[in-house]
């Protein structure tokens, strides 16, 4: 399905229901609107591992603007200020209200952002493996640490100079770090990939956005969500995220990567729905 928010048309996916029998009534349950990574991946990389949590609440998927099945939009618009834009028009045109905002990695910026400019629009948030501020620096060691002198010299010709070449090497070399399972072929195939936007934000704005001195504006019950062996965005920024959001739960999973609920899934699972019915 899509939905035309301002000069384009987003592309999103429902699982579960929102109104649920219960006796002679229906019981409402929450929404959460979940973001994906990247930039650059869609809705299907969370899709397979996330689904399950359409049995406590109603799930929204999308892909973001310039992203995966939803309108190429241009590269001007492709930036953090769009993005949060874009979702609060995704919320209003769509009816959904006081939602709970998972963002994971690139998702997780954005959604730190929504929370930041519409305190008021959501209910929870929960922030996956992201981080307020890109810490090349700790991503560098962790690569080296997990795959070596050759994993940290293509993370630092990509950080460094992002083109196509050093995406390619990146994916090749620095992308099986990311967990201890390796995404599943066929998971992977489905995925509608746009390296260029993910480019493009790596050339210019990954350096550049620091939500540090307005995280004290988010004032949602929030969840950071980590892995301990994430390359990307280490558990250092996990901490120190979780320390400046007022009231922030931060729940480290042990032996997982970059997405806690392919390596650890009963486990991770299980702490985002006590999140969420909590």
């Amino acid at each position: 399905m899509r939905v035309r928010i301002g000069d384009v048309r987003i592309h999103f996916e429902v699982l579960g229901e929102r109104l649920v029998a219960a006796g002679p009534a229906l019981r409402e349950r929450p929404t959460m609107v979940l973001l994906h990574g990247g930039p650059g991946f869609d809705h299907y990389s969370l899709r397979p591992g996330l689904a399950p949590l359409a049995d406590v609440a109603q799930l929204i998927f999308l892909d973001h603007r310039g992203q995966g099945r939803s309108d190429e939009s241009t590269p001007d618009r492709w930036n953090l200020d769009t993005w949060i834009d874009d979702l609060a028009g995704f919320c209003d045109v769509l009816g959904v209200e006081r939602p709970i905002l998972f963002g994971h990695s690139f998702g997780g910026m954005v959604a730190l952002g929504v929370a930041i400019r519409y305190p008021e629009l959501l209910s929870k948030l929960i922030v996956s493996n992201s981080a307020a501020k890109f810490r090349p620096e700790r991503a560098l060691e962790m690569f080296e640490r997990l795959g070596g002198a050759e994993a940290r010299a293509a993370a630092e010709a990509y950080f460094q100079e992002p083109s196509i070449e050093h995406y390619d090497a990146f994916m090749t070399t620095c992308y099986p770090l990311y967990g201890l399972i390796a995404p599943d072929s066929e998971v992977r195939a489905r995925i509608v990939a746009r390296p260029e936007v993910g480019i493009h934000f790596f050339a210019d704005e990954i350096n550049t956005y620091d939500w540090f001195s307005e995280l004290d504006r988010i004032t949602c019950p929030t969840l950071v969500l980590g892995g301990e062996l994430d390359p990307i965005t280490p558990v250092a920024g996990h901490e120190e995220l979780a320390a400046a959001i007022h009231g922030a739960q931060l729940d480290v999973v042990r032996d997982a990567g970059h997405a806690p609920w392919r390596d650890k899934p009963e486990e991770t699972l299980e702490r985002i729905r006590a999140f969420v019915l909590g």
